[in-house]
């Protein structure tokens, strides 16, 4: 009887849990609404009238002007380029072929937008292998921390060391370097 209790307390508490986080996941991000343009706690004078005979430029509007002429002005889009009958919208050109090593994934962003995503390796500098003394510093073997200053062998360390013994040979690094 005391198991069935403990039982249905488990089963009671891990339903709660799995909803809350259905619940938790389903909400979504309210929605704020545009604020409306604040007025201007000082009045617009007019601009002085330009003297006779000359043409005076406006000068641009101060940022976040609230003047509804201004503010229709700088509203109002650049006209669309001039397209011909038989071309379509401009596309962007087709993504270059993913390089070796590359992986490239097509998504949509959640405002609906195409997005690649590229992802690679960074390369590693190789370069030609160090002799077995330089690495070895004169000794008999390569330690572990010996080869780490050439991070292929580093990396290839437990393969390297064929006998598992935590040092290569010689002989282990000459076979590896021949691979």
């Amino acid at each position: 009887m005391k198991h069935s209790k403990m039982l249905l307390s488990a089963l009671a508490i891990g339903s709660l849990q799995f909803a809350g986080t259905l619940w938790a996941q389903d909400q979504s991000m309210p929605q704020q609404p545009p604020t409306p343009p604040q007025p201007q706690s000082q009045p617009l004078m007019p601009p002085p009238p330009p003297p006779q005979g000359q043409s005076v430029t406006p000068p641009p509007p101060p940022p976040g002007s609230t003047d509804p002429q201004q503010m229709e002005t700088q509203a109002t889009p650049p006209p669309p380029p001039p397209s011909s009958g038989d071309q379509q919208q401009m596309q962007p050109p087709p993504p270059p072929p993913p390089q070796p090593g590359q992986s490239t994934t097509q998504t949509i962003t959640d405002k609906g937008q195409p997005a690649r995503v590229n992802s690679s390796m960074p390369p590693v500098a190789s370069g030609p292998a160090p002799s077995f003394e330089q690495l070895a510093n004169g000794g008999k073997s390569i330690s572990e921390s010996q080869a780490s200053a050439y991070p292929l062998l580093a990396n290839d360390f437990k393969y390297a060391d064929r006998n598992h013994d935590g040092r290569i040979s010689k002989s282990e690094y000459e076979a590896w370097v021949k691979k």
